[in-house]
């Protein structure tokens, strides 16, 4: 009896124990185990369940005891080697873990524990392979053990066999499907997967089965705020926060849910929530920083992304979005090394990739910055916004077609990314596909309506066809953004070069330029360059540089190019610096020949090299040839290596920099009323500032041969054959002379004060069925007694370089109005502008003009052919024929030039003036109607027409405008004594004046160098 009461005593204080083990309530399990341990040694249940008690106790020397008095006692019994592998994988000691696991399992090959045990220490040790393999077998053994299929699972998915883990989740939910976390693991295997919505369907089902499981709820609220289901995911996270107060990190992630709801307060209090529970929080700092920023706390921004550094100073994400911060207050070379220590740090940092291209871009280092969107689209294949900006700089590199295959994959990949659609829109535009532009234009303002960039830029592309529809209101929204962007100190979005054609102040027009220049000034400021030592004296002759990108088949070129070697090489040495390759043509052969030195510096793409290069050619004066045109290098005039810096010709407005000093232009120009417009001294020529190579490359119009016509009248413009030497056309038949008083002028009259004259030759020949066949089917020439007369529509067909104007033509070339479909009898108005100079007023203006001269046409170009039916649709309006306005496409230069004796009278645009275009249609004999503005660009003609000595050309107001063209087109005999006038002007006057214009040009360059020399500012000055 006492035996068999001290079994039953002793079985009842074994369950006891395990019943405390399981309870937590180790201290009563280790007294009761002891007690029984006393009354039998050997046994190995007390030991095991003593071993494991410690365990539980953090005694892991007393549990490794424990265990191996138990292997003592039954060397074979394999839940003491498992036990003896717990203490071992606790204290780091894997390998000898390891053994004691597998020892256990062979022991007894279907202990599961003993697999799970192994497994996870296989994990730690990092032999994942094996782990799998433990899970397996255990798995063999009990298939239905849910939550060891969930933990393989969970192996599977770190291995990234998202396969084999969903079907290990779906299995441990068939065997058990209130297992939520095996619904939960299941949600993130779809996350993973990118199947959002089956993500949060598992995630769901997971907090449905356990309210309480906050891992899950913070799962949900992290897909829900992915999928961007942003009041489903603070619901999410506000539960989460139920189960647990003060978790840090679903603050943080609540907190990013209202910044992407731009509720930036809340965001911002939640953001400082979450630090507060955790102070040591990065990535709180970091995302509080981008709020504070998003409400324009900028210093504060700062400031926590400067915590957040201090915290984990390899923290990227702030490290790049200081960088941005120092890129914006213009720091760009601090916001350089920030996002190179960010790629450091974690070199596959995709946005600091771009961010760090979109700088060197900036900085003009086009290579390094291709290489760095290169690198961020490798690291983010569908990352359009680098695309979209890899092809900014492709197109700044002139690769056209890269910058085009850029643009549409960011299209590609993000249908709704308005920045790249603008960017698209710009290509086109550049192309000349005006049309494209306008649509992607539009596009990307449907997508994003407050779009400066894209808005400004449609409006120009509606300029350049003539589109005037809602003109008023689309010009007051202009002038607002330009106006708001001033303010904000932010580059505008109007181009310098196009400010002229809007409503703009003068002062805005400035401000956009000045904003430009700082934009070469913050370029060259990288480059660190001490300031140049300048040449104090100029010994014997002035070295004056001229720099321009045009030097080539360019209109600046067909103005200047005899220039450089008109000057006197005893006052001047001339140096050429071009900034674009050769283009093979003769007008760069021409330039490079002439000038006493030509220097390619598009072979020297460094700006700070190429500025070297011109200081040391010890330049005294440094002409600024582009301004803001295509092709311009204005880093070279902002690193200052030359003593004075001045613009001329090429661009027709101010600089807005620091870095030029003058301005060549005239009194009727730029009258010194007009001088607050520029941010340059004004340096005055005595007769125009403008200057046109025409007398040299066009002196087969020096003479012409009036031909009858078919009813046997002479008119200057009717049918016109110009040659060089036109004698042997002469000799085929008698020549006669048609004798024209010139208006009086003081560049024409004759000595004594009498109106000058003009002699024409007349000839009568039988060519007019020959000129229609030849007009019909595009003859290149015909014969008329043997001798040769060039089509004067098919010069391009017979001699391309005499077409572009790079060769005389050698030939007799016929010019007449039915080549170009215009009426022998009626007056015709032309004007040869592109149609951007073309606004409201000046086409209401020329219609009126045609009404009030009823038989008379308005002849204008193709440029571009988009703007035909535009034009035309205004002139049926207001109830004039579409055939009242005539459209021929645009022609190589030689034809364009010469076919304009063919007009009676050019209405200029007073908007932009014809520049070059003025001076073409000039040289060709016909009067040119002006009207000017404040603008330089809008009184370029005045000054061509007062050089000329025809003031009367000059109108005071729009009403003078049309009374001057209407007196032309009414009066024949006063047009008839005007064109003489300018067709005899053209050699007297000094407009053309190639040689006294070199002249006059070095007599202003000497007067600026002697007020620089006495040590003055540049101050305004005249020769």
């Amino acid at each position: 009896m006492p035996a068999m009461a001290h079994i039953a005593d002793s079985t009842g204080l074994a369950e006891l124990a395990h019943r405390e083990y399981q309870a937590g309530d180790y201290e009563s399990a280790e007294q009761h185990c002891m007690q029984l341990w006393k009354q039998e040694p050997d046994n190995t249940g007390v030991l095991l369940l003593l071993s494991s008690i410690h365990f539980q106790c953090r005694k892991l020397d007393r549990s490794a005891y424990f265990s191996q008095l138990a292997i003592k006692q039954n060397p074979m019994l394999a839940e003491a080697y498992s036990n003896l592998g717990n203490v071992f994988k606790e204290r780091g000691q894997l390998q000898e873990a390891l053994d004691n696991y597998r020892h256990a399992v062979r022991l007894k090959p279907d202990f599961i524990d003993g697999y799970i045990n192994l497994a996870a220490a296989l994990v730690a040790a990092g032999d994942m392979e094996q782990a799998v393999q433990a899970y397996v077998t255990a798995l063999q053994y009990n298939p239905d053990l849910y939550c060891v299929r969930s933990d393989l699972g969970n192996l599977l998915k770190a291995l990234g066999r998202l396969d084999e883990a969903k079907a290990c989740y779906l299995k441990a939910i068939e065997t058990q499907p209130n297992f939520a976390v095996a619904w939960s693991n299941l949600g993130c295997v779809f996350n993973a997967q990118g199947e959002i919505w089956l993500a949060i369907h598992h995630f769901e089902k997971a907090v449905a089965l356990d309210p309480n499981f906050l891992d899950a709820y913070i799962n949900l609220g992290n897909v829900l705020k992915e999928a961007r289901i942003f009041d489903r995911a603070v619901a999410a996270y506000l539960r989460a926060l139920n189960l647990s107060p003060n978790h840090a990190v679903v603050h943080g992630n609540l907190a990013c849910v209202y910044y992407e709801q731009g509720l930036i307060d809340l965001a911002i209090d939640t953001y400082k929530r979450a630090i507060e529970l955790q102070p040591n929080f990065p990535d709180a700092y970091c995302n509080l920083a981008n709020a504070l920023k998003e409400k324009g706390k900028v210093k504060e921004a700062e400031e926590c992304y400067n915590t957040a550094l201090a915290l984990c100073t390899t923290h990227a994400d702030s490290l790049n979005n200081l960088a941005n911060i120092k890129r914006e207050q213009g720091n760009t070379e601090e916001a350089v090394k920030l996002y190179l220590k960010a790629l450091e740090v974690y070199p596959e940092f995709a946005v600091a990739h771009s961010n760090l291209a979109s700088v060197l871009q900036q900085q003009g280092k086009l290579h390094e910055a291709l290489m760095h969107y290169k690198e961020a689209i490798r690291i983010s294949p569908t990352f359009a916004d680098a695309y979209s900006n890899m092809g900014n700089t492709l197109k700044e590199m002139q690769d056209i077609q890269g910058a085009l295959q850029c643009y549409t994959r960011a299209i590609q990949i993000n249908p709704a990314f308005a920045d790249a659609h603008s960017n698209l829109a710009s290509i086109h535009k550049d192309s000349g596909n005006i049309p494209e532009a306008i649509a992607s234009y539009r596009t990307a303002l449907k997508l994003k309506p407050d779009f400066p960039d894209a808005y400004c830029n449609l409006a120009h592309c509606l300029q350049i066809v003539c589109d005037w529809t809602e003109y008023n209101s689309r010009m007051k929204r202009l002038v607002q953004i330009v106006q708001d962007q001033l303010e904000k100190n932010r580059l505008p979005s109007v181009h310098p070069h196009h400010s002229m054609l809007y409503p703009l102040t003068h002062e805005m027009r400035k401000a956009i330029a000045t904003r430009h220049a700082n934009l070469c000034l913050e370029k060259i400021n990288v480059l660190h360059k001490p300031p140049y030592v300048h040449p104090k004296t100029a010994t014997g002759r002035l070295r004056i540089g001229y720099v321009s990108s045009d030097f080539g088949n360019h209109p600046t070129s067909h103005l200047m190019q005899s220039i450089p070697g008109l000057h006197n090489v005893e006052n001047v040495e001339i140096f050429c610096y071009s900034l674009s390759s050769d283009d093979g043509t003769n007008f760069r052969q021409k330039i490079a020949r002439e000038a006493e030195h030509f220097v390619d510096l598009s072979q020297i793409p460094c700006n700070g090299k190429a500025a070297d290069k011109i200081n040391a050619d010890g330049i005294h004066i440094l002409v600024n040839m582009n301004g803001y045109t295509k092709g311009a290098r204005n880093e070279l005039f902002a690193l200052r290596p030359a003593p004075i810096q001045v613009m001329w010709l090429g661009y027709p407005g101010t600089s807005g920099a620091s870095y030029m000093d003058y301005i060549i232009t005239d009194t009727v120009t730029s009258s010194m009323d007009l001088a607050d417009q520029y941010t340059e001294k004004l340096a005055y020529m005595p007769d125009t500032f403008f200057v046109g190579d025409h007398k040299q490359m066009f002196p087969h119009m020096s003479n012409k041969i009036l031909l009858a016509s078919a009813d046997g009248t002479y008119h200057d413009n009717n049918i016109v054959l110009n040659g060089v030497n036109l004698k042997s056309i002469k000799e085929t038949a008698e020549v006669g002379k048609l004798v024209v008083k010139c208006a009086r002028g003081e560049t024409t009259d004759e000595e004594g004060g009498f109106p000058g004259t003009v002699i024409y030759e007349t000839m009568t020949l039988p060519i007019h069925s020959l000129l229609q066949t030849m007009t019909q089917n595009g003859v290149a020439h015909f014969s008329v007694s043997d001798v040769i007369i060039q089509n004067g529509v098919t010069t391009n067909q017979t001699n391309n370089k005499c077409a572009t104007g790079e060769e005389v033509p050698s030939t007799i070339i016929i010019s007449a109005r039915s080549q170009y479909n215009l009426p022998e009898d009626a007056v015709v108005y032309c004007n040869f502008n592109q149609l951007y100079k073309i606004d409201p007023h000046t086409l209401d203006m020329w219609l009126e003009i045609l009404k009030k001269v009823p038989k008379s046409v308005l002849w204008l170009l193709r440029f571009p052919a988009v703007g035909e039916a535009n034009i035309v649709q205004t002139a049926e309006a207001v109830g004039l024929g579409s055939d009242r306005v005539i459209f021929s496409s645009v022609a190589p230069k030689e034809e364009h030039v010469r076919r304009g004796q063919l007009a009676d009278v050019c209405l200029d645009t007073p908007l932009c003036n014809g520049h070059t275009t003025g001076m073409d249609v000039l040289w060709a004999g016909t009067p040119m109607v002006t009207l000017p503005g404040e603008t330089l660009a809008s009184r370029v003609a005045s000054s061509q027409l007062t050089a000329l000595g025809c003031p009367e050309l000059i109108a005071v107001s729009g009403e003078d405008y049309v009374d001057i063209a209407v007196k032309l087109g009414s009066d024949r005999d006063y047009l008839r004594a005007l064109r003489a006038k300018i067709w005899k002007a053209r050699t007297s006057s000094p407009l053309f004046n190639c040689k006294t214009y070199a002249y006059n040009m070095e007599k202003l360059f000497w007067k600026m160098w002697k007020h620089h020399q006495a040590g003055n500012p540049p101050d305004h000055l005249a020769v």
